[in-house]
């Protein structure tokens, strides 16, 4: 692709692993200072990168290729029993697409989350202006879908939209609602919003084999993965 031929990435330095952290990372990350990251963006998706922030991002680490970078095909998705017992669960919640600003409504909702889900992970302190560069950034052209019960906020699933293809970026929910499934039915519906704007994937991010956080993944299928050359669609065992 012609537009990516001067394209200059960069290794991070080492850093704790955010998934293991017994575990020493690093990353390969897009020059930040590149004026065609938006019309980028969408081809370091399908290389197998993702967003944070303003920063676009590939787990490099030596010795370690646990990370997998996974999408959906949305036209090819069909919910599993679980998936539709949480859509039933959850007949009574409203999905709206809004545009990616700040309300509140939302920091207050992300707050509570860091506060439960995060305790002591560097982000409890996160307010207004670490909302807006962590989930919004600069550049990128995202949308949030919330989930209300009766007008209460209960959900926001930050998406990124970018030619052919939808990308779950970060999802926050209401820690005492954790039965509903949350963030299974925020996946769920991203799903369906691909399908209906006929978007060929949803880009979940990493999948981790053995890592508890990470197993709601592999349970929408099919899963594509990429192995650093292609996506192929990945094989799981059930287990007992």
């Amino acid at each position: 692709m012609r537009e990516a031929e001067d394209l200059r990435v960069f290794h991070t330095g080492e850093h704790v692993c955010g998934y293991w952290p017994d575990r020493i990372a690093r990353d390969l990350v897009i020059d930040p200072r590149d004026p065609r990251l938006p019309e980028l963006y969408a081809l370091a998706l399908s290389w197998g990168f993702r967003r944070s922030g303003d920063l676009v991002y590939r787990p490099h680490c030596h010795g370690c290729k646990a990370c997998v970078a996974v999408r959906v095909p949305v036209a090819d998705f069909v919910p599993d029993r679980s998936q539709r017992r949480c859509l039933k669960r959850n007949a009574d919640i409203e999905m709206r697409v809004v545009a990616a600003e700040r309300t509140e409504e939302q920091l207050a909702l992300y707050q509570r989350y860091l506060a439960a889900r995060h305790p002591a992970g560097g982000m409890d302190d996160h307010g207004a202006t670490e909302f807006e560069q962590f989930l919004i950034g600069r550049w990128a052209t995202g949308r949030f879908l919330e989930l209300r019960e009766h007008g209460r906020l209960l959900a926001v699933a930050v998406t990124d939209m970018v030619e052919h293809a939808l990308s779950a970026v970060y999802t926050f929910y209401e820690p005492d609602a954790v039965q509903r499934g949350l963030g299974t039915l925020a996946v769920l519906h991203q799903i369906e919003w691909g399908r209906r704007e006929q978007r060929d994937h949803l880009y979940l991010g990493y999948w981790i084999d053995g890592h508890r956080k990470m197993d709601y993944k592999r349970r929408f299928q099919p899963l594509e993965g990429f192995n650093g050359r292609e996506w192929k669609r990945m094989e799981f065992v059930e287990q007992a």
